[in-house]
């Protein structure tokens, strides 16, 4: 099968890239010129150079394929320029949903999020639990529209869509929210933890590659969803059992929500007057979505996809 995946250098990408090579496929990377192509090479992967954001580069790569892994997205709670969640998740989206009708692909696999979900009714949520009203982020609202437009295509255009929603995800290579805590932590240079009770449900980079592959080349799964994750642990527990035989000690003061909320307002407020990122990764965002919390429900992909979760603490 020939593959042609987008975000491939990427946190969760650059462990598809592992979890998938080797197993009789071409794979076919969308990559930028300031990519960091190690992975990639180690593992002779075919480099198309161009960008989500740049249709024509998108169905150059993607011409001869079989199907693709649309892995591509902005995941941070906090940008200096905020149109570069709207520029990729959602027009890039479209661009590579349109190429893979445009290509004739027997599949295409979108990686969401469940942070789409917001704050369902249910509790925890499912794959067919109705969305919240409100999202908690840009990056949420974005990953949300761009996935309205790829089901449109999907119900109108026969576009042969399946989606995946990892829930938090966490593993070697992080770069974002739960790493830059961890580090912070490491370094004893938070002095404060918020939003310690509020419940999330996480999951290890290696199973949510596993994921991808699975519902890749499983049969007869076109329209399906599913989400990516079962362990529920609070964001305190969380972090007290990362380090526990460890010598880091956790800060002493827990903000209270509503204090975690206003500070990361005036936080958030000076990161887009500065350019510089909200002290201690305080954007408002972040601090909205941890608070609320993510309680999801992945077992559907136990039984369909015959997924065995690992724990997030290894």
């Amino acid at each position: 099968m020939k593959i042609f995946i987008t975000g491939s250098t990427g946190f969760i990408g650059s462990h598809f890239i592992k979890q998938i090579a080797g197993k009789g496929h071409k794979l076919v990377c969308l990559v930028r010129e300031t990519s960091n192509l190690e992975t990639l090479n180690k593992y002779k992967c075919t480099l198309v150079y161009g960008d989500v954001t740049d249709k024509d580069s998108v169905n150059r790569g993607m011409k001869g394929c079989d199907c693709a892994v649309n892995l591509a997205g902005i995941y941070s709670l906090w940008e200096r320029d905020s149109s570069i969640y709207y520029k990729v998740n959602v027009l890039g989206t479209r661009y590579v949903m349109e190429a893979s009708l445009e290509n004739n692909l027997e599949k295409v696999v979108h990686v969401s999020t469940v942070a789409i979900y917001g704050k369902p009714e249910e509790i925890p949520f499912v794959e067919s639990s109705t969305p919240g009203p409100v999202r908690f982020s840009e990056y949420a609202r974005t990953k949300y529209a761009g996935e309205i437009i790829a089901w449109d295509l999907f119900k109108k255009n026969k576009l042969p869509l399946v989606v995946i929603y990892p829930a938090v995800v966490i593993g070697p290579g992080d770069t974002k929210v739960a790493e830059q805590y961890a580090r912070l932590i490491r370094d004893s240079k938070l002095p404060a933890l918020a939003c310690v009770n509020s419940k999330i449900t996480w999951v290890h980079v290696d199973d949510v590659a596993s994921a991808i592959e699975k519902a890749l080349v499983k049969d007869n799964n076109i329209g399906m969803k599913y989400i990516i994750g079962k362990e529920q642990i609070t964001i305190g527990d969380y972090f007290k059992n990362l380090f526990t035989n460890t010598s880091v000690k956790l800060p002493h003061i827990i903000l209270p929500d509503w204090l975690a909320v206003a500070l990361s307002t005036i936080l958030t407020i000076i990161a887009d007057i500065t350019g510089r990122p909200p002290l201690w990764g305080m954007s408002k965002d972040q601090i909205s979505t941890m608070k609320t919390g993510i309680s999801a429900d992945g077992s559907l992909v136990e039984r369909e996809l015959n997924l065995h979760y690992s724990s997030v603490l290894k």
